[in-house]
């Protein structure tokens, strides 16, 4: 019975470690191992060791040089102003107020809509000729404007965040649930006003909350795909051509497997970077806790 005891954690775990290296664990060393063949769409079991020449190859580029550019702003933008706006939601949302029940409802219909769906919409509201977009800056006198061209890298942005913030509002709503109401009622009573109690008490709570979703912001960020594609294809003129969408294209369009890989495995070593910034963050934090 004792033994059964102790082997019991791990005949559970074993379920989920399976599935983990066959569905994630493998397929993520295979695309590195790709990455040093030069394998093609059209034979996709025939290519053979090349080493490095793919990386090589990527970083002799000027336009790979761009896209991870326009990677890490257009990552930036996305996780501060999700983080931003959501923090922003979760605060007011938190105060009592009629309505606030139906307010938190319509606040999180982005991230439960269907991204697809929602990014079609867009695509039409950004129209150049048709768009209700440009119809209403027009009817003010402002004019009309190339949203999908001349700010395309901007506009991608804000769908960005205006899909993915509620996630953030809600998982800072539900950080803000769990600050002791009694440390807000004694700051309160020492005199403190709503800026001192927000930044001496419920920040503190807060914070740990918001770099966990600040690191799963920036992954997703190096992940998402479907708004960008849909909205722009990664145009006009590469400006708004993350390392996804070059995965994609190289793949599938210019039928390049291998090469394609090594720029996946480029955004996971980003990836990774932001998984260690974040596992610093945390050894400072408790650092200073025991301190």
């Amino acid at each position: 019975m004792r033994r059964a005891e102790r082997l019991a954690p791990y005949v559970f775990a074993s379920a989920a470690a399976l599935y983990l290296l066959v569905f994630t664990a493998w397929p993520l060393l295979d695309g590195v191992w790709l990455s040093f063949t030069d394998t093609g769409l059209l034979n996709p079991a025939g290519g053979e060791w090349i080493g490095t020449d793919n990386y090589a190859a990527l970083f002799d580029d000027s336009r790979f040089a761009g896209t991870l550019g326009v990677t890490l702003i257009y990552s930036f933008a996305t996780v501060a102003g999700s983080l931003l706006l959501g923090t922003a939601g979760a605060v007011l949302l938190d105060k009592a107020f009629r309505g606030r029940t139906a307010m938190r409802a319509l606040l999180t219909l982005p991230w439960a809509a269907p991204t697809v769906a929602v990014t079609l919409i867009f695509v039409w509201m950004f129209n150049a000729d048709d768009g209700v977009l440009n119809h209403a800056t027009e009817a003010a006198g402002l004019g009309r404007h190339g949203w999908l061209t001349a700010y395309a890298l901007a506009t991608v942005t804000v769908v960005s965040i205006w899909k993915v913030f509620p996630f953030v509002l809600l998982v800072a709503l539900a950080a803000l649930q769990a600050v002791p109401k009694e440390l807000v009622e004694a700051a309160v009573v020492d005199g403190a006003g709503p800026a001192t109690v927000f930044r001496q008490v419920t920040w503190p709570f807060l914070v740990p909350t918001l770099r966990v979703v600040a690191l799963l912001m920036t992954i997703w960020s190096f992940r998402r795909f479907e708004i960008i594609w849909l909205l722009t294809q990664g145009g006009p003129v590469d400006r708004t051509t993350t390392l996804v969408i070059d995965v994609y294209r190289t793949a599938f369009l210019e039928s390049d497997l291998g090469r394609s890989a090594a720029t996946g495995t480029v955004g996971l070593v980003l990836s990774a970077i932001a998984t260690v910034a974040y596992a610093l963050a945390e050894r400072r934090a408790a650092g200073k806790d025991l301190a």
